[in-house]
């Protein structure tokens, strides 16, 4: 938030010394506001402002993280627990996908492009690099069962539950006479 500062002659100044304008409020020169060049607590909260909205950007800019988080879902039915994992641009190939025990681990990794010569990049945002992401599943699976496949982006995780987790419906009976 940058706040500009114009010099006016004001009616009211009996002086005759020019009044400052920041933004709606008016100091008059020999104000604590003239001292700082602005109010103090605007100055304060602008320099906040600023260095939290840099904070935002370098987080979201990878600054404080390698490689990109990669979005997931993960839903069960009665026979089986199912995820969803985000990773466009990244070829089946280059994704690895472990189960132990109760832990689901996928791993991959999406390759920086070259930069091509002659061309001038004005904004890079697609982040490169490798993820992992590590899920504690909601119940055992049958690990030799498991499926995986990637189609448009999504890599889809078919993981069948283990027998002995499985809900099992009982029929109740009226008691016999």
């Amino acid at each position: 938030m940058a706040t500009t500062m114009t010099k006016e002659k004001s009616k009211s100044a009996p002086t005759g010394q020019p009044e400052i304008k920041t933004g709606a409020l008016s100091r008059k020169p020999g104000d604590l506001a003239s001292f700082f060049g602005r109010a103090p607590f605007w100055s304060l909260r602008d320099e906040m402002d600023h260095l939290l909205t840099r904070f935002s950007d370098d987080w979201n800019s990878g600054w404080l993280t390698q490689g990109f988080e990669a979005s997931l879902d993960l839903s069960e039915t009665n026979d089986k627990i199912e995820v969803h994992l985000d990773v466009p641009g990244i070829k089946p190939e280059e994704i690895d996908v472990e189960v132990s025990g109760n832990q689901l681990r996928i791993t991959g990794e999406r390759k920086e492009e070259q930069e091509e010569k002659g061309k001038t990049f004005h904004r890079v945002e697609r982040r490169s690099g490798s993820f992992t992401r590590t899920v504690t599943l909601p119940c055992d699976v049958k690990e030799d069962a498991i499926e995986a496949c990637c189609d448009n982006g999504v890599l889809t995780i078919s993981l069948p539950k283990a027998e002995a987790v499985k809900s099992h419906k009982v029929t109740v009976k009226p008691k016999a006479k």
